[in-house]
Order: structure tokens, then C-alpha cells, then sequence
């Protein structure tokens, strides 16, 4: 299996040094490529990832889905089998990624780290972000019976499955977009437990009424465009 990773990096480049030596030490037997887009850093993070070996992307439009969208578009370059994404931050854990890419091996198309259904360090998941999560994960099995827990960062997806998703969200949708398309197009989507440690700093989503009021938004707006726009 030949896997690029793709990670979106915002100032923290003391983390990132930390989760690409994570990747690099545990991912065994694979054909793989670490993608690090960098979304207006002013840390180091370029340098901080180039001297680990990733190769770096940068991304001057703010957003997460913009960021994912570069990796993606770099990444097929290559034809891999599969994309992997997660935070750069030590948020999530880069030793779990094996658990991640073990149900791909096994025929799913999309697998994602759940943070509801794995450990979570205390203040790690705000409560905000816990009760959106669950709306988002009920309004989709409402409407495609579908069966989600989560809408984190961390998870893997075939490229054949990829491609046929057409992802387009720039910003705060764009991981609930993966999952909604992944529901209407009928692939097979598996959850596996994963760690979540708190994060450092504050987050640009959650951390602030404004931030978690787009993003509240966003998602719920695209969950309801897909009722009728076709995948």
C-alpha cells in the first residue's frame, strides 16, 4: 500500500518536530510520503518539517479544508493507494496510525479516529465541540443512516473513494463534507478508537464564541446542501 500523509500545521512547529518523528518511527513496511501544508505559519514550521524529511506545502488561504485540499492535490501527483490526515500539534497520536490504516487493509474505504468512542485527557474536547459533533453524527444517520460518533481530523481514505467524493469545502466543512459524501455514495466507513490529548493553545473553531459559532454553521449548512445536491 503507498500512502501519502497530510498534515495541516499552524504555528506549532515544537509539536510537529514531535509527531513526524512519531510517524517516521512507527509506520513499518509502507511506501509513504509525509505532506506538511503550511497554513501562514511565522513559527518555523517550514524548516521544522523539512529537516524531519516531510515535504512542505504552503497554503496562504486560511482554512482547514483549503490546506487539506492543497495536500490532496499534491499527493495524487504520486498515485498513492491511500491519504491519511491528522493535527501536527500531538493532539492527535501519531502511534495510532497503524490502527487507522488496518481497517483500509481490510476493504473500507473511509476510516476515521473517533475521539467519543477512545481516552480523551481532561479539557481535551471542549463541550461545545462535543455537542456539535453528536448533532452533526445524529443528522446524518437521521438522513443516510450512517452511523458516526465523530467528525475528527484523524482518519484515512482510499483515493479510488477520494476521487469520487470531489471534496470542495475550504474551510470549517470540509471534514464533515468526507463523511456526508462518504454516506451518500454508499462506501464503507468504519470508526476505530484513538486518543485525543488537549491541544496546545487555543483553537481557532472552538476556543472562541465566533469561532464556534462559523463552525456550528458551516457544518450544519453542509450536512443540509447535500440533501439535494447531488455527489
Amino acid at each position: 500500500m503507498d500512502l501519502s500523509i497530510v498534515i495541516v500545521n499552524w504555528n506549532s512547529s515544537a509539536y510537529l518536530r514531535k509527531c513526524l518523528g512519531s510517524i517516521y518511527a512507527n509506520i513499518r513496511g509502507l511506501n509513504f510520503e509525509v505532506i506538511v501544508v503550511d497554513n501562514g505559519s511565522t513559527d518555523g514550521t517550514a524548516a521544522a518539517a523539512r529537516a524531519a524529511g516531510a515535504t512542505v506545502l504552503h497554503e496562504p488561504r486560511r482554512g482547514y479544508g483549503s490546506a487539506c485540499l492543497n495536500g490532496i492535490a499534491h499527493a495524487l501527483k504520486s498515485n498513492p493507494d491511500v491519504i491519511a490526515f491528522l493535527d501536527g500539534d500531538m493532539s492527535d497520536d501519531p502511534q495510532e496510525l497503524p490502527n487507522i490504516l488496518q481497517p483500509i487493509e481490510q476493504g473500507y474505504d473511509l476510516v476515521i479516529g473517533s475521539r467519543m468512542l477512545g481516552e480523551r485527557e481532561e479539557g481535551a474536547l471542549l463541550p461545545q465541540a462535543m455537542i456539535g459533533n453528536a448533532v452533526a453524527c445524529f443528522l446524518i444517520r437521521l438522513f443516510w443512516s450512517v452511523r458516526f460518533t465523530d467528525l475528527g481530523p484523524f482518519r484515512a481514505v482510499r483515493v479510488e473513494a477520494l476521487r469520487r467524493m470531489r471534496m470542495s469545502d475550504p474551510t470549517y466543512g470540509w471534514t464533515v463534507e468526507m463523511q456526508v459524501k462518504a454516506a451518500k455514495l454508499g462506501l464503507r466507513c468504519k470508526e476505530v478508537p484513538v486518543r485525543y490529548r488537549k491541544r496546545i493553545g487555543t483553537s481557532k473553531v472552538t476556543g472562541t464564541l465566533a469561532g464556534t459559532i462559523k463552525a456550528s454553521v458551516k457544518i450544519l449548512f453542509t450536512i443540509f446542501k447535500y440533501l439535494f445536491v447531488k455527489v
